[in-house]
């Protein structure tokens, strides 16, 4: 934050007069949008305020661009949740949008009005699907940010004697495609230094369910667990055991919450990116196991005071 380079500033995506202030006073060369209501579970709670900002902040973006700085590069951040309900797997850049959720539609509204004014105006407009990605810095009301950190808590109640605190969590059986968001941003950048704008799908290639995520977490963390054998997961209204201490069924550790269950679910995202490999040379370095290791290990020395 000391940098020179470095001015923070605030401004609010779903008031036109102050974007175009921005826009107009600073001639950015680059625009990159990641503001997004972008909880994908919370965008059934609040589907307007996850559209304002999603989908028709871009709109002012790309008005403010297209009035004040013509000349601006802008990149909006895509989803692969545009796909939602997919037709074909992997999903490419061919792939209808499908999505099923309020989020995933604001969207596929965002890449449409980016599109047209990138066809209507001739503005470097690009909006890449990203697939998840994921690191240190994610929020804590995702997914997998949950689970490591629950992780440690965990780690941290056996190391002391105590009875750890189990995780809650909703469809184990949900799957993603997930990928180190290092590697993304590196990929977005790629994007804007070509002389042509060109949408791309980024993903890591793989898909792993969330029960996958969490047993290399509790590897991670050297906790040994053994699973429990219920076919009822998804049937009762009450949280159903999933995992436990090994050796010990005593102790839980996971249990599969109907609570935390959608309305609608994705059930399985995996992007081919194939073309932005071919055409930009961009290709992940961060494995699936390296980026739950990485992100456990954080969680752990954060509880521990150490960094």
């Amino acid at each position: 934050i000391d940098n020179p380079r470095f001015e923070k500033i605030y401004f609010d995506l779903t008031d036109p007069t102050s974007v175009n202030h921005v826009v107009k006073k600073y001639q950015p060369e680059y625009f990159i949008n990641f503001a997004a209501q972008s909880f994908v579970g919370a965008s059934w709670d609040i589907p307007v305020a996850t559209w304002n900002c999603t989908a028709t902040g871009v709109l002012h973006i790309l008005e403010a661009i297209r009035t004040e700085s013509p000349g601006t590069k802008f990149y909006n951040a895509g989803s692969s949740e545009e796909f939602g309900d997919v037709e074909y797997s992997p999903q490419d850049e061919k792939h209808p949008l499908r999505p099923r959720s309020p989020y995933g539609a604001a969207k596929a509204a965002a890449r449409h009005i980016v599109k047209v004014y990138r066809d209507s105006y001739n503005l470097f407009a690009v909006q890449g699907w990203l697939f998840n990605h994921e690191g240190t810095r994610r929020g804590e009301e995702f997914v997998t940010r949950k689970i490591t950190k629950s992780v440690a808590l965990i780690k941290k109640a056996l190391d002391e004697n105590r009875i750890p605190p189990p995780i809650h969590l909703g469809n184990l059986e949900s799957k993603r495609d997930w990928g180190d968001a290092q590697d993304f941003v590196r990929a977005v950048w790629l994007m804007m230094q070509q002389e042509k704008p060109i949408d791309y799908v980024v993903a890591s290639g793989e898909t792993h369910s969330i029960r996958e995520f969490v047993e290399a977490s509790l590897i991670s963390a050297d906790i040994p667990f053994d699973v429990v054998e219920n076919t009822n997961f998804f049937t009762g209204d009450q949280p159903a055991l999933a995992y436990t201490l090994k050796d010990d069924p005593e102790t839980p550790l996971v249990y599969v919450n109907p609570k935390y269950f959608r309305p609608a679910e994705v059930q399985l995202l995996l992007g081919d990116s194939t073309r932005i490999e071919k055409e930009l040379g961009w290709t992940p370095d961060v494995s699936f196991e390296k980026l739950v290791d990485n992100m456990t290990q954080h969680d752990i020395l954060a509880l521990s005071n150490k960094l």
